[in-house]
């Protein structure tokens, strides 16, 4: 007994690794960043990031999209999953009963010819429980425990990546909507322009060329409102199956909604990335994946020791034979003890692939952090650069726009070529795309970093159906 009972005290601490989550030094993350912040760092949080953009529509269609897009759906039914299979593991923490019963009703013919009923009954209560000598029963459980909150991190990781990327599909079509009524402007501008100059021509103050220079300007504007009317419908049947409403109701909402420029949202980007390692699901779900698959070397490493379970029965049985009734009442309880002794090196192999499993989750954590730091990177970088283009953009369209206006004017009063308008009128369409391309590049990067520090998530990890009516962050 005295050997039994250094056994249970023995089984106090279970096999394998205790988890640790790697290190910095491990990770070899930078101590501060090396692009410059936006704005200095200064500025608010991105918590309510997305109102801040001024323009309630795409509050509406991101939260449209968390209620109907299939990969929420898919993400809440991975969490609920995981979560049952850690109810499973953790059942496996205390005894288990099993209630059984049976009757039966027979009739026999003796040798005489005599016949005889007998009626039986019986009922019994089985227990067994195996004691966790060696963790195993723990390890799996802080393994299911882990993998349950990976995927919860990833439901969160998908809401982060969904509003981006209806914040993308919708900044894309607001853009090609500014687009378009510039090309629309334009083309009516070249319309006039033939116009006058057919007329001019008939009257015989410009020379043929004249007039087909113009008109085919003119088409070339028609063309370049077809071609950027395509792009923007394009636009609206990418944000269809993102938000999950009919097109035609989509494109009622898009055009009841408000015309005013989306407002650049400003950042505060922490400055050590140390912070991003617990900001971004994606990253929180590598490394609740990595301690779930050091758990799961514990339940290997369990396998090779012997298992020990108690078990017990008791039970009531009973027969009536011809009016004679007879009863018993039978129970048993012991304990079983399995010994692997020899399983052809099987045991030990699988503890080798649990370890090898636990190397490739610590590769790809490392990996995801140094992606996630690349991304911070290069998203600050893309942003200071289109801040600080838009507003040299900004004077040059102002500059061509000026300068196509006095052209146009002295064309009409004859002193400038209609060659010399075209080519004045390109240069003022081109600086105005290029203001309107980094304007969109602006949101775009801004949209990107959102996403690539974690998108103002919170580590608390809500959990999917208590946060499926709005999305804010």
């Amino acid at each position: 007994m005295t050997g039994f009972t250094a056994l249970l005290l023995a089984a106090c601490a279970a096999v394998g690794p205790d988890y640790l989550a790697p290190s910095p030094d491990d990770l070899t993350v930078p101590a501060d960043w090396q692009a410059a912040l936006p704005h200095g760092g200064s500025t608010a949080g991105l918590e309510d990031w997305w109102s801040r953009l001024g323009d309630p529509l795409l509050i509406e269609l991101q939260a449209q999209a968390l209620k109907s897009n299939p990969s929420m759906q898919k993400a809440a039914a991975q969490i609920g999953a995981a979560r049952a299979a850690l109810a499973s593991a953790e059942a496996a923490e205390v005894p288990s009963l099993t209630l059984a019963g049976s009757g039966s009703r027979a009739k026999a013919m003796g040798a005489t010819g005599a016949t005889s009923v007998t009626n039986s009954a019986s009922l019994a209560l089985d227990a067994s429980w195996e004691l966790d000598l060696f963790g195993s029963v723990r390890r799996n459980v802080e393994s299911g425990q882990a993998t349950a909150q990976a995927r919860l991190a990833d439901w969160n990781d998908t809401r982060v990546s969904l509003a981006a990327e209806v914040a993308t599909d919708y900044i894309n079509y607001r853009a090609c909507e500014a687009t378009l009524k510039l090309a629309r402007a334009d083309a009516a501008s070249r319309e006039a322009t033939a116009r006058i100059t057919e007329g001019s021509f008939r009257a015989g103050a410009n020379a043929s060329s004249d007039v087909a220079l113009a008109n085919a300007s003119a088409a070339s504007g028609r063309a370049s409102v077809l071609s950027q009317q395509a792009d923007c419908q394009i636009d609206v049947k990418g944000l269809v199956p993102l938000v999950g409403l009919p097109e035609a109701r989509l494109q009622q909402l898009l055009d009841q909604g408000a015309a005013q420029p989306l407002q650049p949202a400003l950042f505060e980007v922490q400055r050590l990335p140390l912070a991003l390692l617990s900001q971004r699901p994606d990253l929180v779900a590598k490394e609740r994946a990595l301690a779930a698959a050091s758990a799961s070397v514990g339940v290997a490493e369990a396998g090779r020791y012997p298992r020990l379970s108690l078990a017990g029965s008791i039970g009531r049985s009973g027969a009536d034979l011809g009016g004679a009734a007879r009863y018993s009442t039978p129970w048993s309880f012991g304990p079983s003890l399995s010994l692997p002794v020899f399983d052809g090196g099987a045991a030990r192999a699988n503890v080798r692939s649990a370890e090898a499993n636990y190397e490739v989750a610590l590769a790809a954590y490392r990996d995801a952090v140094g992606t996630a730091v690349k991304e911070v990177e290069q998203g600050l970088v893309r942003l200071g650069s289109a801040e600080a283009r838009e507003a040299d953009l900004r004077r040059s369209a102002e500059g061509y726009r000026r300068v196509a206006t006095a052209t146009e004017t002295a064309w009409r009063a004859g002193s400038e070529s209609l060659l010399t308008l075209e080519q004045t009128r390109r240069d003022a369409i081109s600086a105005e795309q290029a203001l309107l391309a980094v304007q969109r590049d602006r949101l775009l990067y801004g949209v990107a970093l959102y996403k690539a520090v974690g998108g103002g998530w919170d580590t608390s990890l809500p959990d999917p159906q208590a946060t499926t009516a709005t999305l804010t962050r």
